[in-house]
């Protein structure tokens, strides 16, 4: 059916099982991504458990590449510039801008191919259905030049252009399917991101309040 149809009809088909192509890449590539990823932040979280401070929670990470490891960098970096010279409270404020800013880069990251999925979910069915009217078109032209209805003249132009959008759902379906599976599986990475982000800043407003509590402590002497 494939190579008598139409050369529009055989370029939907073709196009449409790129497209399938490209989800199960997505699909394979993502799935083994989230799973190192939210793997790796898990036992981050938890190497850091015990830790009393930044450097020691540094230290416990190794060198260990994860966005807990990029949330600590940011909180140690902004106490060190901001030493001597802003509260606490505004350490803290900053602090929690630059873990902001991580969290959101992290979550664009995580998404990259989602916007593919979706797309090939939402416009394949469509694709696959332009390919049937045309065919179906070419399959009536043929009906009117040849001036009959015998069904062994009509049927196979109909089943041609009909296997477009059985092209069109087969590409369709695993797409939304795995959207929604990821849309799942990202959002569960996201709140352990979050996680992070206060374990961070737990992390931070220890150490500001020891060394608050050591200036005291100096200055009472």
């Amino acid at each position: 059916m494939f190579v008598s149809a139409d050369i529009l009809v055989k370029a939907v088909m073709i196009g449409l099982a790129f497209a399938s192509l490209v989800t199960w890449t997505i699909f394979i590539a993502k799935m083994i991504e989230l799973s190192l990823i939210q793997r790796k932040l898990h036992a981050a979280l938890g190497a850091i458990s015990d830790a009393r401070s930044l450097a020691e929670a540094q230290f416990a990470l190794g060198a260990k590449g994860s966005v807990l490891s990029s949330l600590l960098s940011a909180a140690m970096r902004e106490a060190r510039l901001s030493a001597g010279i802003s509260s606490d409270a505004g350490i803290k404020e900053r602090a929690a801008s630059s873990f902001a800013e991580i969290v959101r880069a992290e979550a664009r990251r995580i998404r990259l191919g989602m916007g593919v999925l979706a797309t090939i979910g939402a416009t394949s069915p469509f694709v696959g259905l332009f390919g049937t009217v045309w065919g179906i078109m070419n399959s009536f032209i043929g009906i009117s030049k040849s001036q009959t209805t015998n069904l062994a003249v009509v049927a196979p132009g109909i089943a041609e252009a009909l296997l477009a959008t059985a092209f069109g759902l087969a590409a369709a379906i695993p797409a939304v399917i795995i959207y929604n599976h990821f849309t799942r599986m990202t959002k569960g990475y996201l709140e352990l991101v979050g996680r992070s982000s206060g374990a961070a800043a737990r992390l931070l407003s220890r150490d500001l309040d020891r060394t608050h509590g050591s200036s005291h402590s100096r200055a009472a002497e």
